[in-house]
């Protein structure tokens, strides 16, 4: 139903956000320092658990948003591509933040960790945009049932951002010190992610039909 161009089209969109600063990778991080990795995994639960509401909430319209206005498209596209240059612009720009800055928190209860994975998950504007905006660009209505594509290629992008943010939180303090001892690294990190996501952006923007960044 859905290809691989698609699969891996989100996969890599997602890949890219979870290595761009946001409110997810900083709070994770700075709660996988400050309190230990547990905290940071039970906090990670809460981060997926928003990552499913937004998924079958967004999911649920699309084929209606698609059959009843088809211009919405153009304007999601728009939308999606400039968010991924705002995003390339934050990563590249002087003095731009590393999501290895980590915050000094003060120790949580299990049920409040996972209460503000869940809430940080809910509130941050880069993933409220990743499915309203990015997620639909690759669904190609003429594959198929397009709400049942776009909780396939959600599950691939939880998948993604799941695994990465996890990857973060085990390795937070080795590689927090890593760049913290080597600033070249830390400003290379901020310019390939960048320019992986200005790249998006472009294929976005002029993709005509289609999944708009499905890779051949």
């Amino acid at each position: 139903m859905i290809g691989l161009g698609a699969i891996a089209g989100i996969a890599l969109v997602e890949l890219g956000m979870v290595l761009t600063p946001g409110p997810n990778m900083i709070y994770l991080v700075s709660r996988s320092i400050s309190q230990g990795r547990r905290a940071g995994l039970v906090s990670l639960a809460g981060v997926a658990l928003g990552f499913l509401v937004y998924l079958f909430a967004v999911s649920a319209g699309i084929a209606t948003v698609f059959a009843l206005v088809p211009e919405i498209y153009l304007a999601v596209k728009l939308a999606g591509a400039a968010y991924l240059l705002w995003l390339a612009w934050k990563a590249v720009r002087p003095g731009g933040r590393s999501p290895l800055s980590p915050q000094e928190l003060t120790p949580d209860g299990t049920g409040k960790l996972f209460l503000m994975g869940l809430l940080t998950c809910l509130l941050n504007p880069k993933v409220a945009i990743l499915y309203i905006s990015l997620l639909p660009q690759f669904v190609d209505p003429t594959r198929g049932h397009v709400g049942l594509q776009g909780v396939l290629l959600g599950l691939t992008q939880i998948a993604v951002g799941v695994a990465g943010n996890a990857f973060f939180i085990v390795t937070a303090g080795s590689v927090a010190g890593f760049f913290g001892r080597h600033p070249l690294w830390q400003r290379v990190h901020r310019y390939v992610m960048g320019t992986a996501l200005a790249g998006f952006a472009v294929r976005i923007a002029t993709e005509r039909s289609g999944a708009a960044v499905a890779l051949r």
